[in-house]
This record gives C-alpha cells, structure tokens and sequence, in this order.
C-alpha cells in the first residue's frame, strides 16, 4: 500500500486514495475503507461479490488478533438505488508518519519498535494455531512447490521485464538447497515451529505508535499461505527492510526474535526464507508493471536480485581443507570456520575420541601404528564424513581438517558432498619443508594440540600421499590472515 494518508495542523485528516494491486484504500476524517477490485490475479479471485464479501470477513478476523482496535468491521456500499453493491473494510485510519516504512526512509531511530515488533511477533507466533496442515506447508516439499509456482508466475515476465537467466538460476539454488535439507526442515516441525501466521509482514504496513506498534494487512486470500515456520514469516519483514537499504536492521529483527523466542536455525536458513521472500515480491511488483504502476519493473529486478544474493550467500559446503602437517591447514581452517559462521571437524580430535582419549591426550606412535593404523585412519575419515553428512544435511556448511591425501577418502567425501546437495571445495596447503618442520616442533613444545605428527610422520605421509589435482593449492609462508583473505576470494568466485 502506498501513501495512506497525512495528518494537518489542527489534528484533521487530508482525504486520499491510496491503490495496491488487489485494491483500494479511500482515507476519510479518522477511517480508512477498504475496497477489493473484481480481478483474478492467479493467485487470488475477487471476481464477484461474494468472494469479495468473504474476503473482507476474513480480512477483519484474521487481522484482529494483531490489531484488534484498528480494524472495525466490513460495510456494504450502495449504488445510487439504494442497493448493496459492494463491500468495505472499515478501519480507524493510521498517521502514515508513524508507518515503519516511512521512518525508516527519514533516517529516524527504529531500533526501539523493531525490538518490539520482534517481541509482538513471538507471543504472536507462541499463540498461533498449531495444525497437520501447518506441518505439511513448512516442509521441504511443499516449500519445493511454493518456489516452483513463483517461477511460473514469473515466467510471463521473462525477456519483457525480467532476465530469464535470474529466473532461472533462483529457481535452481532454491531447489539444491531445499533437495539436501529435508533433515532439517522435519526437525523444525517436530519442534513446533510450523504455525498459522501473518503471511505478508511489510514495513509499509506497520505503525509505530506511542503505545506500541500496529501490524496490519496479513495475507488473507489464502489461508493456506499463512502456514509456514515462524522464521519463514518473520523472514518477510527481514527481506523488506534489507529493501529499504537497512541490513543493520533485518539482522537486527532476526536476532531479537531468535533471542526472545529461544529459537535457533542455522544462517542458511534464514538466507533461504529471506530469498523466498524476495522471489514472491518480484513477482507481486512485476504484476504491478502491467496496472501501469511507474517503477515496478525497476523495483522487480532488484527483488529477484535480492533473492538471487542470499540463495548464493545460504549455500550450503563442504570444505575439505588439507596437506601435511605443519602446514597450516588447522590455522586455515579455523580462519575459515570463523569468517563463513561454519563447523570445523578435525580428523586429529575425531580419531582420539574413537580411541576414547581426549582431544589434547597425547598418543605418539609411529606412522601407521598405534591409533595411526590404515584401519583406525579410514574408520577416522568415515566418522568425520558421518558427522558431516549430518550437518550438512541441517544446513550448515562444514569445513573438515585432515591431511586429505589418499584419494579414496576424497572420492567418500565427493559422495557425501553430491548426497547431502552442498558444494564441495577443495584446498590443499603447502609450505617448504623447514617452515613446517618448524611448525612442528614449535606445536610439539607448546602441547595441548590433537595433533602427534612430527616431522618423520610428515616425511612419511608424503611418500604415499596421492596426487590430488581437483584442488586449489594455497602458500602459507603468508600470513595467517594474507591465506586466510586468498581462500575467501576463492569461495566468492567460485
């Protein structure tokens, strides 16, 4: 909805008509009244006057239960004879300064109502109607079909308005993503986090007032399309405020949210929702080009783009981080781990705890004795891609620290990178022998570290190590940070 009305000195209302693209709004005295047009839009028939009767019914119902004292009910609207032609919602009219949208784009401070808002929408949320049905339309599948629908609706846009390559290639991440995640979707429903919620949470249709904010306007032409994990419909308001150009702020709702709720879910998730979010505005707004709405075609390609932008940033890897001893992959590793919010899986710590030893616990042995048998490695490297797969699997991106230099154990790791639909990256460390000798002896006097390598053992794995071509060689003579910067230059263009 767009400009909603502006108060006058003397506290009088300016009339106004305000159009979306399913109706119109007209803003009178201290009432707003709410007109649905008679258009079938795919999505949604107001097509004759009972489905836009209903429509208003349930417009009032389903808004009351976030604010209950802004909508008043439906009207009848009369022709010149006297007779029923048409209905309204009928609401009490808010200050449109006050709409969140607006305050935003004044450079006003938000952070205060976007803390409430999180708030407003977790008890909202914790007393939503829990159903079968619900379950259902927060799975995998069904978001699977949700996706694929919009893509047909965008479909008609192709060439004319939208490149079909963005088309298609959001539909594609968004599908690889969902095609690996069915682990972690169902662990959510389990959980009870798929509910009735709002559906359709905008900036543009929440005010900001002294005694709290005001959420209006839900999605009620399908009721089917309210059903979905919580995060899936906070998501919405998170994509629209990355749209206003405040990132700080979606990052902000999400977190408080996610604080006050006691919820969690990993960022992938949260990316997957947000672009879901953009990809059904695209849509929406490109609808909007063919009602001769100036600026939608613009506004349509930026919120395919935005979609595009976090199904890249929510996909989800495995990182296989590997090489010699001594050098450097378990600094990289880390480096990594803290940059990308990822796991880091270590073989050294995953072969102590199935020998039931502590990680620091030291267990020096000769190069294939003791724990370091070819048997204890390979049962090593299966438990490391065990745990993940599972990760993987829940959305988080893994990066495994081992010295990766039997190809066999690569080949197990492709596998379970293709089953779990996550890209797979490779990198190889490298460093001259005495640099990480020196390594070596410097981690040895310092204890504490999983690791019994030595320098015999490195000499050792590196006259029966496999070539291993499929990966991206790194120096870590530089700087931590200088390897570090050069394996995150890769993973952004790869």
């Amino acid at each position: 909805m767009t400009h909603i009305g502006s108060r006058q000195p003397g506290g009088t209302y300016e009339p106004e008509v305000a159009e979306t693209h399913s109706g119109l709004v007209f803003l009178v005295g201290d009432r707003a009244y709410k007109l649905k047009k008679a258009v079938d839009l795919g999505f949604l028939d107001f097509t004759s006057r009972a489905q836009r009767l209903a429509a208003c019914q349930r417009e009032v119902e389903l808004n009351s239960r976030l604010a209950p004292d802004v909508y008043l009910g439906v009207s009848d609207l009369l022709d010149p004879s006297g007779q029923v032609c048409d209905h309204l919602v009928v609401m009490r009219r808010m200050p449109s300064q006050r709409r969140l949208s607006t305050l935003i784009l004044d450079g006003a401070p938000v952070e205060p109502f976007i803390d409430d808002i999180a708030e407003l929408m977790v008890d909202f949320h914790a007393r939503a109607a829990r159903s079968p049905q619900a379950d259902e339309a927060a799975g995998a599948d069904a978001l699977a079909r949700r996706w694929a629908a919009n893509t047909a609706g965008l479909q008609p846009f192709a060439r004319r308005l939208l490149d079909p390559a963005a088309i298609e290639a959001v539909d594609t991440l968004a599908m690889r993503y969902l095609a690996g995640r069915h682990p972690l979707f169902d662990e959510r429903v389990a959980a009870g986090h798929a509910c009735e919620g709002h559906g359709d949470l905008l900036a543009d249709d929440i005010f900001c007032l002294d005694d709290g904010p005001r959420i209006l306007d839900c999605l009620e032409f399908d009721d089917a399309l309210r059903l979905d994990d919580v995060l899936a419909d906070i998501a919405f308001l998170a994509m629209d405020l990355e749209r206003l150009g405040r990132g700080d702020l979606a990052k902000r709702f999400l977190a408080a949210y996610r604080a006050t709720a006691g919820d969690t879910w990993p960022a992938s998730l949260a990316h997957h929702h947000i672009a879901y979010r953009a990809q059904v505005r695209a849509k929406v707004t490109a609808i909007r080009t063919d009602q001769g709405v100036q600026g939608s075609a613009e506004k349509a390609r930026r919120l395919l783009g935005l979609a595009r932008a976090h199904l890249q940033a929510g996909r989800v890897r495995l990182i296989l981080v590997g090489g010699l001893p001594g050098t450097g992959k378990s600094t990289l590793a880390a480096g990594l781990a803290n940059a990308l919010g990822a796991q880091v899986m270590r073989s050294d710590v995953v072969r102590k705890h199935l020998a039931g030893l502590a990680p620091d616990q030291p267990a020096p042995a000769a190069y294939g004795e003791g724990i370091y048998t070819p048997e204890s490695t390979i049962a090593a490297y299966r438990e490391l891609l065990h745990r993940a797969r599972r990760s993987l699997s829940h959305g988080e991106t893994v990066i495994l620290d081992a010295s990766w230099t039997d190809e066999e154990r690569r080949i197990e790791a492709r596998r379970a990178a293709a089953e779990t639909f996550s890209d797979l990256v490779e990198f190889r460390c490298v460093a001259p022998d005495q640099i990480a000798a020196t390594r070596l002896a410097r981690r040895a006097t310092a204890g504490g570290d999983a690791s019994d390598a030595d320098q015999v053992t490195a000499t050792a794995i590196a006259a029966v190590a496999d070539p291993w071509p499929t990966a991206t060689v790194l120096d870590t003579v530089p700087t931590p940070d200088a390897v570090l910067d050069q394996a995150l230059r890769h993973l952004t263009s790869s």
